[in-house]
This record gives C-alpha cells, structure tokens and sequence, in this order.
C-alpha cells in the first residue's frame, strides 16, 4: 500500500446548544469550473458527523462529482438545487460571479491574495455584494504551516502523470520502457490501482527488461515537506535494480546540476533563496508539482491541463511545442492535480477542514467580524467581510494599484533614472532597476572603466562625469531624467539637489540628510518634487524598523520609553585576522573621522556628551549580545534629536551607536595619539615634495630625527602611546614604523586611509557582514514593560555582491522603483519614516535574502 498520512476525523471545534437545532444551514455547491473538478470540500462522512449535531447540510446536485449523491444523503444531507437558505457555502474551486449571493459566508480556494489579475473580477463582486469569505489557502497555524490542503494527492498525481510522460518520451527517443504501463492518475479508480501499476513497473525493471541503450536514469526530488516523501515513497515502487544509481541532490541556492538522462520533480514554490534550476543540462523530463510559472524553471511559463499534460521546451529554439517527439524537454505543469484522484482527495481535505466547520457554519456575515467567536486559524483566512478587505489582506488593493500603474507605464514611454556614482553601492542598485525592461538606465561617474564595464553587464548607458567639476554638464543630463539617484559622497548631494530643483526632477540618496541638504527644503517644497534620503543601512533599515516598532506600539496605545540601535559593517569573523578586526570596501576616511567627532546621546533621562578624539575610547562599551561575536560599540552623531524624529519624546534613552569588534577602537585610538586622523593640510606629503618613509613620518610626528635606528623610534611611538603594547604591534603590523613610502595626499589622514584601503582591503573570496541590534523598551496600557529587539545580519556573497553594498543599495534601489511607479505620492525633503515608504521595502528585501527578526520579552 502506497502509506499516505490521513488525519484522524476530530470533533467540531465548538459545542452545539439544543436550541440551534436545524437554525443552522450550511451547503455544498456544485463545482462548475471546469470539466475535470469532480472534487468535494466534504465527504458524506463529514456531512454525517454535521448533521449528528443538529446542522442541516443542503448538497446541490452534480452529475460530476465524483462521490455521487445518493451518498450525501445517506449521511443526511438534503438533496436540492436551491442553497440560498444556506449561511456557509462551502466549495473547492471559485464560482461564477454570477451565481454569488449577497450577505453569505462562503469558502473557497479564491486565489486572489497575491492580487491574481484573472480572479480580481470576483473579488470586486464579493466586496460589492458583502460576502464574508474565508480562503482554505491562508488557514494556517501558529508556525504559518497550512492545516487545510490537498497537497499530497497532488504528489501523488504529478508522480503518476510524469512516470507516464516518460514512457512517451523515452518511447519517441527509441526506448520502450516498463513506464509506458502507467497511465496518467485519473486512469485509476484508486491509488491502491495506481500503485499497483507502478510496482507491476518496478517488477519489469528488476527483471533487467529496461533497455540497456538508456543507460543509468537519474531522478531529483526537490523540497523535503510532505508532498516530496509522498513522491519519493511512490517512486520506490519502481526503483527496482536502479536504486544504487539513484543519486538524490541536496539543493544549494548556488548549485546547477546536470546529468544524462535527467528527471526532475519539482516540488516546492520558488523564492529568490530557492535554487534556479533552468540551466540543467540533457534533462528529458521535469514534472513542476508547485505549478509555479516563472519560478525555479524559469522557462515554464504555462501550466499544462489534464486534457493536454505535456509540453516540449526546446531550449535552442527557445520554443515550446505540444509533440513529445523532437528535440527538448519534456514538461508537465498540471495546476489541478489532486482532482485526478477525487474520492481520496475529497476525504483526506474534508478530514483537515472538518474541525472547523462548525465555527464557520455560525459565521453571520451581516455582523461586523470583530463579533464573530472565530479561532485564529479560521479569522485569519478571511479575505474580506462586510465589504472590505479584513485588515490583514488591505495589501491585495496595494499590489492591484501598483500593477495596474506599472501597466500604465508599460504601454508609454520608459522612465528614464540616473545613478551617480559607479562605486560597490551602485551595482546592487543597477541590477535591482535593470530587471525592469521599462526603465532606462544612466550610471554617470568619472571612473570611466567602471562604466562601462557596469554598462556592458547591465546593458545601461555610461556617461563619463565629474560632478564636482562639471556642473553645466550635469544640469543638462539631470534635465532629461525622470529620476535621479546619487550614490556620491554626502557633500556632493547638495550639488546634485540643486540641479535636480532647477529641473523639477526627484532624488534619491542613502545618506544622511545633512545641514547643507536641509537648507535646500524649501526650494524642494517650491520645485514640487520628491527627494528622499537616509535609504541605505545605517541610515536607511535602521531607521525603518525603528519606525515599524514604534508605529505598532502607538496602534496600541504603547510608549516607546528606550530605544538603542547600534550597527556595524565587519569582516566575516574568519577574515577579521588583523589588529583592527576590519577591512575597507570603500575609502576609509569617513570611517576613520567618525572616531574624532562628538557625539550625544540621552542615558536615563540624562544628556551625555561625548568629545571625539583621544577621549573617544572612553565611550566604548563592550557588547552582551552575539557574544561569538565579541562585539564593541560606541555611540555617534547625535542621537536626541530622534526623539522628534521619531515621534518618541516619550523615551528616558535614546542612542544610536557603531558595531565593531574588540580591539578596533584601541587600534584606532592609537592613531589619533599618533596624530595621524588630522585633515589639516601637510605640504611635505603633496606631489611636489619629495617622497617620505612612514619611517621618517612618524620619526617627525614623535619629534626626532628622520635617521634615528628602529629602536630608537619604536621606543619614541611606544612612549607616544602611553606605554601601549597592543597599539604598538597594531602600528608596526601595518607598517607605519617602516620604509614603505607614504602615498601622496592633501592631509595625514587621507595618507593613512590610502595605506589602510590597500592594507585591509577584501581579497578574493572574502566575505564581509554586517550586524545591527535595535532594542526597545515598550510600555504598554497595562503597565507591562516590553523588551523588544530586533537582530538584522547579513553576509556578502563569495564574488558576488557585499553584505554591505546589498543592505544599502537594495533599499536605495527598492524606495527609486516605488517612486517611479507612483507608491511614493508624498513631496518635499524625507527620509524613510513614514509607513508610505519603510512598508514596502521592510517586506520586499525578505524576497532578496536580507531578512531580520525579532524577539520579545514582557516583565510585570
């Protein structure tokens, strides 16, 4: 026997009064739509344990259905065409709109909660005609795990359906095989038929009555849910002598597999972390359980019918044909496969649904849902009520509007972007807008075989540009933007704002909104367009997730009374192999004045303030978190001023800090004792000068001579450093008390970051990460204290794309998108604080990998 799970039938949910006695309807419509759905959402053995309790069940009549009537009414439901007594109706596929009625509670598979443009017809006539519907698809559990679902008879079909879409296959390469005697599923009256037909199968492949011109055939099974053991304990039937070839893949997002004489069963839906499995090489078969067009066979597109089960993807041509001869690979992709076995589906879902049925029979749909006694998994799969959307699925409007306005831009003429800058930032960005053929693309910068390169691997238009030094040039190329995005260094962003203000054009940057930028909101406001800023990491998610907490606490009439946020960008823990623990992807001056700026920060109702410099040590803490880790941190900028920002002038503790390792700001620290972190400007290291040691630097920064012996010198730098051992070796690890020549700049501080970015640069292979930590302190109406955190860590792609380039350049990209498609309707200078703007993009980097979570505690 084929061992499927079945569901022991449990009792109805709630107890039944005496007095609801046959007050109660509910009914089983007809299915209608299409030829093949012969499937039931109840057996007669479920309607029987309804009516033992007193409900009365109408059952419409259905020459198709598979379990004939006469059989419902033995259990005791009432045979009649007219259900409009009913309250619940109850149904497998959707019905005609046609054939809804008003103010009733009906349930379904509706597939309209990813805003399915072919079913939005229906939703607008159940919003307009106030029908409570409930969809079997979200009915899930507290772990998100669906409870109602027909998922393993669909197994079972797909593997059936693609044994004998082999046979075909094989037999028009040349190859008659024992698969050509199993037939498609809705052959079988039964799976106990069917299994015997693929063990008859396995009986003639053990007897070596496979032809020997095939050669070893291999299989892969993808996922490793419910429906995957249910394929692959069918397939065992027929494994026969093969099993020792059988080679069963362990799925890795990277991984392209090939083999000769390849069958894939493909059986999970595809996200961005599920492997892509289109370059597969010599395959002869893949049958896609999930039906997912688009997903992780990309060249699949359609789905195939029970009528028409197979199709033939010739990967030369890039053409898909009906023949199961000639060249390609043989595809089946039926979306309804459980309604090839419709007796056994019918019973294994109406096991699942039945504890539920009663709840949803006293849904009264005239009554505002809030009133109705619903368990969460049941309140939850409502779709819409009283003619709305429930609040959980108001997105389905979102996603419609959206479409609808790409659409609209899809049949004019493509917008137009401008990215400025072509450093590691800019690439996630271009690739994320690239994937729009109605975008058209500009990268500007003056690295002119970054541009190029970038255009030729994003098919974008390189235009070679010193924004600093050409400002007619660039007003005339923002002029014919629609929108431009600034990836420069901060200063320049006022240059650029100002150029898109004279051309009325938005703007778009990851940094920070600084006083220069500020100035210019008024002018902004005045030009009517929208520049947004701080759409990165730290500033950008930072702040996003910040808002999304602190929103949800006042829908609840919490109060935010702590809030601390500390970020970082690190090496990966194996490569933070130097006295610093860090490495650069970028230039490491911004990174080195950070240390020597004040920052503020409110401490349990106290302001304190920190002087940068050689007291900027004395701010570092070490951090309790990820103690793998070993973590410091340190406060930056100034962190009161969120309070307004955020709307929390309510908190005792407000500090937003960096994430380094330990031992970073003591490396750090002994620079700035050095003096080396100075900007001021130092001839003897401009061109003209002549060439200068890091050996004779440091002898004139310690005060002595230039040909003092290394002795002398290491003893001088020693004594500099307080007597500081580890800032010692961290000095002479990187060379500063050697003959290296010192690189040519305008200042010491630029020399040591052009010394440091060659130094503790990411070789080949190397990965960063990065690591933020926001903590909360949430006082809610009943007193309780709630400590909520929120963990985001990234790590970048071995020769792919940095942990730090993606968190900063996806969001950047994402916020461009949405103001392109006009989901960003607001004007005037922003950062990312309104749900308008953090919503979106908090929910659409999940699909890109970068995903965080969360974890509360409530003290009395």
């Amino acid at each position: 026997m084929l061992r499927l799970s079945r569901p022991k039938l449990g009792r109805l949910r709630l107890s039944l009064s005496k007095g609801l006695h046959h007050k109660a309807v509910m009914a089983l419509r007809r299915e209608d739509v299409n030829a093949w759905e012969r499937r039931a959402p109840l057996a007669p053995r479920h309607v029987k344990g309804i009516t033992n309790l007193g409900y009365k069940v109408l059952i419409q009549p259905s020459n198709r259905r598979a379990i004939h009537d006469k059989e419902y009414v033995k259990a005791g439901g009432i045979l009649q065409e007219d259900i409009s007594e009913a309250c619940l109706i109850l149904g497998v596929k959707r019905p005609p709109e046609e054939k809804l009625m008003s103010k009733k509670t009906y349930a379904f598979f509706s597939h309209t909660i990813k805003a399915q443009e072919a079913n939005m017809g229906l939703l607008d006539e159940i919003l307009k005609q106030e029908i409570r519907l409930i969809d079997y698809e979200k009915m899930v559990d507290h772990r998100g795990i669906r409870v109602v679902a027909f998922g393993q008879w669909a197994g079972v079909a797909g593997m059936l359906n693609i044994l004998h879409g082999m046979g075909l296959r094989l037999l028009a390469l040349g190859h008659h095989t024992p698969f050509m005697h199993i037939g498609m599923a809705h052959n079988y009256r039964n799976s106990s038929q069917a299994v015997q037909a693929v063990r008859d199968a396995g009986y003639e492949i053990s007897l070596g009555l496979m032809p020997k011109s095939i050669g070893p055939l291999t299989f892969v099974f993808t996922g490793t849910g419910n429906v995957s053991k249910v394929n692959f304990n069918c397939f065992l039937f027929c494994k026969g002598p093969l099993k020792h070839n059988l080679r069963l893949c362990v799925r890795q997002s990277s991984s392209r597999i090939g083999f000769m004489y390849l069958f894939i069963y493909l059986l999970i839906y595809w996200s961005f972390s599920t492997p892509d499995l289109s370059h597969v090489c010599e395959l002869v078969a893949i049958c896609d359980i999930s039906a997912d067009t688009g997903g992780s066979i990309e060249f699949m597109t359609e789905c195939t019918t029970i009528e028409h089960p197979f199709c033939m993807y010739d990967a030369d041509q890039h053409i898909i044909h009906d023949s199961v001869e000639g060249s390609g690979i043989l595809m089946c992709s039926i979306d309804n496969l459980p309604a090839q076995l419709p007796i056994e589906s019918t019973e294994y879902f109406g096991d699942m649904l039945y504890p539920f049925v009663e709840e949803m029979i006293l849904s009264d749909a005239t009554q505002p849902l809030e009133s109705q006694n619903f368990s969460p998994v049941v309140r939850d799969a409502v779709i819409t009520s009283n003619g709305t959307l429930a609040k959980k699925y108001k997105y389905i409007q979102t996603l419609r509007e959206s479409r609808e306005r790409v659409q609209s831009l899809s049949m004019g003429t493509k917008k137009k972007v401008l990215v400025l800058g072509s450093g590691y930032v800019s690439e996630p960005v271009l690739e994320y807008l690239s994937r729009d053929d109605n975008i058209e693309i500009t990268v500007g910068s003056d690295m002119k075989n970054q541009i190029e390169q970038l255009g030729k691997k994003y098919g974008i238009n390189p235009v070679s540009l010193d924004v600093g030094k050409q400002e007619e040039k660039l007003g005339s190329l923002v002029a014919t933007q629609d929108l431009v995005i600034s990836l420069l260094p901060y200063v320049l962003h006022p240059l650029v704002a100002k150029a898109c203000i004279a051309s009325k054009v938005n703007m778009i940057t990851a940094s920070y909104i600084t006083p220069a930028l500020k100035e210019l909101e008024k002018s902004v406001e005045d030009a009517g367009i929208t520049v947004i800023g701080e759409l990165g990491l730290d500033p950008g998610l930072d702040h996003m997730l910040a808002m999304e907490t602190i929103d949800k606490a006042k829908e609840v009439g919490a109060t935010i009374e702590s809030y601390t946020s500390y970020c970082g960008g690190l090496p990966a823990p194996e490569h933070s192999n130097n006295p610093l623990r860090y490495k650069f992807s970028w230039s490491p001056v911004g990174v080195l004045m950070n240390i020597m700026q004040p920052a503020t920060y409110l401490l349990n109702g106290k302001v304190v303030n920190v002087v940068g410099g050689v007291s900027f040590l004395d701010s570092v803490t070490p951090m309790d978190y990820f103690p793998g880790l070993n973590l410091e941190g340190y406060p930056n900028r100034d962190s009161t001023k969120y309070a307004e920002i955020y709307g929390i002038s309510s908190a005792h503790t407000l500090l937003r800090g960096t994430l380094r390792y330990k031992g970073y700001a003591k490396a750090l620290n002994g620079f700035v004792k050095l003096g080396l972190i100075n900007r001021d400007a130092f001839p003897a290291l401009r061109p003209e000068a002549s060439p200068l040691t890091w050996k004779e630097l440091l002898c004139d920064l310690v005060g002595i001579l230039p040909s003092s012996k290394s002795d002398v010198l290491k003893e001088a730098v020693f004594k500099k450093l307080g007597g500081d051992s580890a800032q010692l070796e961290a000095a002479e690890w990187l060379g500063l008390l050697g003959d290296e020549q010192v690189p040519r700049a305008e200042s010491l501080v630029d020399a040591l970051s052009k010394h440091l970015a060659a130094k503790l640069s990411y070789g080949p292979g190397e990965k960063d990460m990065i690591v933020m930590r926001d903590n909360f302190g949430i006082r809610h109406p009943s007193g309780h204290l709630e400590n909520k955190t929120i963990d985001l860590v990234v790590y970048g792609d071995v020769n792919g794309f940095s942990a730090m380039a993606k968190t900063v350049g996806l969001p950047t990209a994402m916020a461009a998108k949405m103001l392109l498609d006009g989901e960003i309707q607001a004007k005037g200078l922003m950062g990312p604080f309104s749900k308008e703007i953090y919503g979106p993009i908090l929910e659409r980097i999940k699909a890109e990998g970068i995903m965080y979570t969360t974890q509360s505690t409530i003290k009395p």
